[in-house]
């Protein structure tokens, strides 16, 4: 992966961009791409690239030429089947001179313009400037695996892979929360592109080309999700062959993974099914080269260890182990929260930060990494909460339906009975509207938003003026009510966490702190196509979660970890509170410095503060979250908003085209 920038001026009025702003975004970048950078200038357009050098190490150097030098073009991910794309290419006629997959897509823009981006199976975001006919060409990859971030100033167009590109190159660009997307943020735990937590910033949705021209801007999607419907059947085969296909689609998407790339591919390992399946899959196609890497806890509630281990020596790879503390989390938090740039409602990311630093100092710059199978195989609890809920709401007078939530939450076999009444009581909100889109999003959606109580008079009277709820609801497929509750409820899911969180705070960001790319299996085009046709009892069996995945890796996996109880990967956040807090906490906590942020109100978030502090107060899960969200939010307001841009350094581009100096100088 690697970190691309950029302006395009809106104004032909405008002198061409400065030099110095093209510098300072790749400095603000250079952390995704250490290994070479690039830049190039036209009287209208400039780009910059920061490379992280994994295929054709020693060619594919960024902004690419098309023929001719008409288009320019910076890439960041990986399209995998450029192989078979380049295979086609050329039997079109077009010839290449690197073995990178950059100039493979460069050439099937040449070839199919726009239509190009739905062939690539891959992860990417990708900007082509057509210097002929003065058009930018913005493309985010299906799932949104990788960042793309726009705004307008001043009369020129910016984009790059993070804010702090653009607050770099643009000193002037005002700085600010926009409330709506802290509402999101409060909601839905991330902001729902094109929303971002930052005023006039936009992030590129998922799936979708951007294309900027002098007739003006214009935005449409190049794919969308598809899962069965009346006219669109589901997969016709039995079970068992649906666990074949999947088998051999996971084991074709971990091999272009681990196998295309010239440098080593590692794999992380959480001990749970996922990372596990990708782990053996993954030792099998390097022939046994596979090096692992996880994650401990001294806390018994989050490790995940014996699993790990087990899995490890029955593949007898080379295995990394980084033990991560309290204290490790609180003193990395700040750091992990400015690569994030959003707020953060849990300390889960910053465990993944301190891991691809690991990985990195192992020299080692690529792993798999297991996101996207509870997205796409319906593993999660929401998903089987959501069937007992939908049972019950056609039933509401049934005593029998809610004791299925014990089968789901042990814990409630074993609370008061005052205790499991609320539970009950909690679960069972709204039922009545069990057949309505986001039912079983809506306990977790407003529990959440329980937290805005926090925010300042200014931001909840501004925030009012978007119901982020209804926005997102009311912007469904035009198919969505005919799939089933499954596939909406799928749906919804990787909208909104798995796009704005699990792939952006909790993965490319952690990963590319450091340098490191992240491969995602499971969400391969041919994987996700496969699993979305799946029939909705495949993936979730009665109340079996990932049923048929389970099958798909039965002979790979001990049963040990194949049948195990999921658990979701979490951190201690309690480590942000407590008598050893730390200092930093304490002070983004004054009344002072919560007035000058402006998002929350500072009494409360001092009541707040000191019940968490107290060694001996029993703060809730909630208190946790509310701790921690406001804590991410005041150190972005003094990490990226309230500090001015640091000046670039000295940096010289690798190699540059600077098509204004060129002329200056004739």
């Amino acid at each position: 992966m690697c970190g691309i920038g950029g302006v395009v001026s809106l104004d032909p009025g405008l002198p061409p961009p400065p030099f110095e702003a093209l510098r300072a975004m790749a400095a603000a970048l250079r952390h995704r791409g250490p290994d070479e950078l690039g830049a190039y200038r036209d009287v209208q357009a400039g780009l910059v690239h920061a490379r992280l050098a994994i295929v054709d190490p020693l060619a594919g150097k960024q902004p690419f030429a098309g023929a001719g030098g008409r288009l320019r073009a910076v890439f960041n991910g990986e399209i995998f089947n450029y192989i078979e794309l380049r295979a086609e290419l050329a039997g079109l006629g077009y010839r290449f001179a690197t073995r990178s997959d950059t100039e493979v897509l460069v050439r099937a823009y040449e070839a199919w313009g726009e239509r190009a981006f739905a062939r690539f199976n891959g992860q990417f975001a990708v900007a082509i400037w057509d210097a002929g006919e003065r058009k930018l060409v913005l493309a985010r990859d299906r799932m949104g695996i990788q960042p793309l971030h726009f705004c307008e100033h001043d009369g020129r167009f910016w984009f790059a892979s993070e804010v702090k590109g653009l607050f770099a190159a643009a000193p002037s660009l005002p700085r600010h929360f926009d409330p709506v997307g802290l509402v999101e943020t409060f909601t839905f735990w991330s902001v729902v592109p094109p929303q971002s937590v930052f005023a006039g910033i936009a992030e590129l949705r998922p799936g979708h080309v951007r294309t900027l021209s002098a007739r003006g801007s214009a935005e449409r999607p190049f794919w969308s999700p598809r899962y069965p419907t009346e006219k669109q059947p589901a997969f016709g085969g039995s079970l068992d062959e649906a666990a074949e296909r999947v088998h051999s689609a996971l084991e074709r998407a971990v091999s272009m993974r681990v196998l295309r790339a010239d440098v080593p591919v590692g794999s992380y390992l959480s001990g749970g099914l996922d990372s596990s399946l990708l782990a053996a899959l993954a030792h099998r196609a390097t022939g046994g080269r596979l090096r692992t890497f996880s994650i401990r806890f001294e806390d018994p509630e989050y490790d995940e260890t014996p699993y790990q281990r087990t899995l490890a020596e029955r593949l007898e790879v080379e295995h990394c182990e980084l033990l991560v503390t309290r204290r490790d989390i609180a003193a990395a938090f700040p750091e992990a929260v400015r690569h994030a740039e959003r707020p953060l409602l849990r300390t889960a990311p910053v465990p993944l930060f301190l891991l691809s630093r690991r990985v990195r100092d192992s020299g080692m710059k690529a792993v798999l990494t297991g996101e996207g199978a509870d997205e796409v195989f319906a593993g999660y609890d929401l998903f089987r909460e959501a069937k007992v809920r939908r049972w019950w709401g056609r039933r509401p007078a049934s005593t029998r339906r809610p004791l299925l939530l014990a089968r789901l939450y042990p814990w409630l076999r074993r609370s008061p009975v005052a205790q499991l009444a609320m539970a009950q009581e909690f679960f069972g909100r709204g039922r009545e509207q069990w057949a309505a889109p986001g039912f079983a999003h809506q306990t977790r959606w407003q529990s959440t938003a329980a937290l805005q109580r926090l925010f300042s008079a200014d931001i909840r009277r501004e925030a009012k003026r978007v119901d982020v709820i209804e926005r997102l609801l009311s912007d469904m497929p035009r198919e969505f009510c005919a799939w089933t509750p499954l596939a909406q409820d799928q749906y919804l899911e990787a909208r909104t966490l798995l796009a704005g969180y699990l792939l952006a705070s909790q993965g490319d960001r952690m990963l590319m702190a450091h340098s490191v790319e992240g491969r995602y299996a499971f969400l391969d085009d041919e994987v996700v196509e496969l699993a979305n046709s799946l029939p909705a009892s495949y993936k979730l069996r009665v109340l079996d979660e990932k049923h048929v995945l389970k099958r798909a890796g039965a002979a790979l996996l001990p049963d040990s970890i194949l049948r195990r109880s999921k658990q979701p990967y979490r951190a201690p956040d309690a480590a942000l509170a407590g008598p050893h807090a730390p200092e930093w906490a304490a002070d983004l906590t004054t009344p002072h410095a919560i007035r000058e942020a402006g998002v929350f109100d500072a009494p409360l978030v001092e009541k707040l503060w000191r019940k968490c502090r107290a060694a001996t107060a029993a703060f809730s899960n909630a208190d946790n979250m509310a701790l921690t969200g406001v804590l991410s939010t005041q150190l972005l307001h003094t990490e990226l908003l309230r500090a001015a841009p640091p000046r670039a350094p000295h940096l010289r581009f690798d190699h540059c085209i600077d098509r204004v100096g060129e002329a200056m100088a004739s």
